[in-house]
């Protein structure tokens, strides 16, 4: 099963910026644990701090992978070019956020991927990432 990440802005900065929301961990060091922890899927990782190359990704593996994940970050909120993108695939997508959107300032609870994902998990810290694989299982 082929299953790809995708993260849009600042989610290269994990483990360094606000780490009393986001966490300690780098997104590189969590995706090797992933990675170990199911072998037996072909998982693969793309991040973007530019909208286009997000929008491309997302063409490029539309049809042909098993999953999506993506957290969009900011772009969630913003980018209704990314939920075009998503709308315009036959991938099934699981949108997935670290933190508690609804918990956070009102424009955070607005989204333009949800009308297009499968589902969405929201909250649970990287732990996010990890439930939206065993959904896919």
């Amino acid at each position: 099963m082929n299953i790809i990440i995708i993260n849009g802005p600042n989610l290269n900065l994990l483990g360094k910026r606000e780490t009393d929301v986001y966490g300690t961990t780098s997104f590189e060091l969590f995706f090797e644990e992933l990675k170990k922890k199911y072998p037996a899927l072909n998982l693969s990782f793309f991040q973007s701090n530019i909208e286009g190359e997000l929008i491309d990704k997302i063409q490029e593996v539309g049809f042909t992978y098993d999953g999506i994940i993506i957290n969009a970050a900011a772009y969630t909120h913003t980018s209704i070019g990314i939920g075009d993108a998503l709308k315009a695939i036959a991938t099934p997508v699981i949108e997935v956020h670290i933190s508690n959107t609804f918990s956070r300032e009102t424009f955070r609870h607005q989204s333009f991927i949800s009308p297009n994902a499968k589902g969405i998990i929201i909250g649970f810290g990287l732990k996010s990432y990890e439930l939206a694989i065993q959904s896919f299982l």
